[in-house]
This record gives structure tokens, sequence and C-alpha cells, in this order.
């Protein structure tokens, strides 16, 4: 605890009371980078569905169970496994009814699995998916379970951000309690003001969110990890039309620096946050099967993936795109591991504002970062989110045909922060 104090202070801007560098993270993870052992969380396979872009794209009449049937269906069959043998199945999801826990059973069941097969879902808003992920690791090491899967999902073209559910009228009295309620894209722009993060910095890592997708979407690297899922949209005219989708539809290969320029602040009328450098909401889904190494080795399975350590932190509401900032150093420390030592990391592009200031204060050189390009290209399908970065980030380092280490973190709103250190074996 003091460690993560101490690390808060570091990170915290000047001037910030003791009670602003206050926080509490929580931690689960594997042995120490590099090593082996029977006891170790490891994914085996992960898929997701390409983004789809959210009131308009493909996916805007598909409801979120078919998405999730999806990619559950598909990671179990590529490796010739039967439902049967999970042990836990833990979905994230933030916009639905009760976190889609109704949901996530019926699409258990669209997916052929059997009722004996456990399902609950979670909500830790954009890191639910690689919340999802932590639990599951969580229940294998402490001995519940073996094997389980870890999936992310959500529709923002059924479902809309907006309403806070019940509330206690006492938190216009506690300055962190209101808080809580500020709209994301203020606290973008508190992050940009508070931390000098100019329109000019925000845009051009805009700008390259697009052009690194688009390279990869050229390159074909994201086609060994999506799922083609054929769905029925209603078009234009109004009339039903299947359509089969295997790329995300955000991507704008044709983004340029003049284009973003021109484009007008959302939140504030001299602002900086706009919709060219804030995420894309979407649709999509995604799922990681986790198991014990010992267990894994038994199956015949193959190893992506080692989890080598995760942490959640707190930092203040009004200003929560800086989670990552204190996450991954607490996530890092935990592993043994310095940013030096990181190949890859995959951090939410929730805002540039945001993903610039993280960026720059841990000192992570920029082509480490996001090298396929994040949210706000790709999208960000708030209880997907989590689960596609690991899904992407262990395919890329897979791509690099050796020992590697990566790193997905993301911030959450009310003011949270979470972070995971993978390494990838090798061949």
């Amino acid at each position: 605890m003091n460690r993560l104090k101490i690390i808060s202070g570091h990170l915290s801007p000047a001037g910030s009371t003791d009670h602003e560098r206050d926080l509490w993270g929580s931690t689960c993870g594997s042995g120490p980078a590099g090593s082996s052992g029977p006891e170790d969380v490891v994914v085996v396979h992960g898929l997701r569905t390409a983004t789809g872009r959210a009131k308009r794209g493909s996916f805007k009449d598909t409801t979120p169970d078919e998405l999730l049937s999806a990619v559950m269906t598909a990671v179990l069959k590529d490796i010739g496994l039967s439902p049967n043998q999970l042990g836990d199945v833990c979905v994230g999801n933030v916009l639905q009814p009760g976190a889609g826990a109704l949901m996530a059973r019926v699409s258990q069941f669209l997916s052929g699995f059997p009722e004996t097969v456990p399902v609950y879902t979670v909500n830790r808003q954009c890191s639910s998916g690689l919340q999802a992920l932590f639990n599951i690791a969580g229940a294998i090491r402490s001995g519940s379970i073996d094997l389980g899967l870890a999936c992310g999902v959500e529709s923002m073209s059924l479902r809309a951000m907006g309403n806070p559910g019940d509330l206690s009228s006492r938190l216009v009295d506690i300055d962190k309690a209101r808080d809580c309620i500020i709209p994301m894209g203020i606290t973008s722009e508190n992050v940009a003001e508070r931390f000098g993060v100019s329109r000019e910095k925000q845009d051009a890592f805009a700008l390259g969110s697009h052009q690194k997708a688009a390279r990869a979407q050229s390159a074909g690297r994201f086609r060994e990890e999506i799922v083609p899922v054929t769905v029925t949209m209603v078009d234009d005219r109004g009339e039903d039309r299947a359509v089969t989708v295997e790329e995300d539809e955000g991507v704008r290969p044709g983004t340029t620096l003049e284009g973003l320029a021109k484009l007008r602040p959302v939140f504030k009328p001299d602002g900086s946050t706009t919709a060219g450098n804030s995420s894309q909401v979407s649709d999509g889904a995604a799922a990681l099967l986790i198991g014990r190494r010992a267990a894994v080795k038994a199956l015949g399975l193959p190893v992506l993936g080692v989890l080598r350590a995760s942490a959640v932190v707190g930092v203040p509401p009004d200003v929560m795109g800086i989670g990552p900032a204190v996450a991954i150093p607490a996530a890092l420390e935990q592993a043994g591991l310095s940013v030096a030592d990181v190949d890859v990391f995959e951090i939410n592009e929730a805002f540039s504002s945001q993903a610039v200031y993280c960026v720059e204060k841990l000192g992570i050189p920029p082509e480490k970062v996001n090298p396929n390009g994040g949210a706000i290209a790709l999208g960000h399908p708030l209880g997907c989110t989590g689960a596609r970065q690991v899904v992407t980030l262990l395919h890329e380092l897979r791509r690099r045909g050796r020992r590697a280490y990566g790193v997905v973190s993301m911030c959450i709103g009310t003011g949270m922060g979470a972070a995971a250190v993978f390494e990838h074996p090798g061949p």
C-alpha cells in the first residue's frame, strides 16, 4: 500500500493535496516475468469481432448476445475444446441492465454451452473486459477452476450512456462524489488544461491512431484475431440485408491534420476535445480462454501469453483519464519490469488528451504505443474494449516471433485505472 502511495505521489500534479495523492489498488497475476510454473495463469487463445460503428454500422441492429455468442463459439472451436471443460465464464458489460447478466446466460445457450457451465457479468466501466480476465485469473489462482472464458461485449447502438441510476442527493455535498458524474468529455478537458496537453498534440495523436490502424488493416494484421460475423441489418431503405462483418468500420485512412483541426470542440466552446480526437462509440465483442498452465499442458493446448501482473488503482474522478499513468507503474513493479522492458503498450485511447499525458508522463517511446491503432480509430465498445486490447496485444506479440512483454491499460470512469502485464513465451 505504501509503495502505491509513493508512486501516486510521483505522478500527481504539483500542488495536489495528500488526499488527492492517495490511491487504493488491487493486484493479481502469475510469477515473476521470465519464470515458468504449473500454477501460472495463461491465455490459450483469444478472438474478437470487428468493431462496428454505433448507430450507423453493420452491427447497429445486432443484439449483444449474438455478438458474444460468435466469439465464445469461435474460440472453443478453434482449439477443439468442449464447453463442458470450462469452470466459469465471466463477461464484461457496461450498458445492459444488470451489467448484462441475463444477456450473458442467453448467449451461452445460443453458443450451445450446457446448463452446467456457470456464467456471470462484471461492470468496471471501461475496464470491464479486462476485469473479466482478472476475475477468471483469480478463480484459477484460488484453485476454484482450471479453465475459464473471459469475455467483453457492448452494443452502444442499442443501449446509450447517460442514465446514472438512483443516486443520493447528498452527492452534491461531497466534492469527489459530485465529480463522479462529470461528463467524460469534461474530464478530458480537465486533463488537457491541467497538464498542458495542446490541441495540436491531441490531433497529431489521433492522426497517428488512424494511420497505424489503416496500415494494419491493409496488411491484414487483424484477420487472425477477428471472427467474421454474418448479421441482418436494416439498410437505408428500411429493408433487411444480410452482411458479413470482418473489418473494423471506424478506421479512416484519409484522415489528415488539416481535417482534424477544422473540427469544433464538443464539450466546451473554448476546449480542445473534438469528435476527431476522442474514441469512437462502437459495437463489438471479444473472448479469451484462460487456464492454469498445468491444466492447459495436460490438455495439449497452446500458450499464447502469460498473465504476469495486474493492478487496479484509484485517481481523482475529475481527471479520470490519468489512470494508466498510475496503474502501469504498479503493474510493472509487481512483474519486476520497467517501461524499457516492455515491447508493446496497448493503452485505451478514450481521449487523445489523456493518452498523450500518460505516454509522456511514463516516458514510453511512441513507437511502442498501440502499433496497430487504438480506440480513436478502432472504436471503444465499453465492456468489450479491455478484452479486445488483450486479444490485439497477444496476437501482435506472437507476430514478433520471440519472447516479448506487453501491457494493456485504460482509464476508468469515476476515477480509476487498470493495467495488466503479459508475456509471450516465444516459439
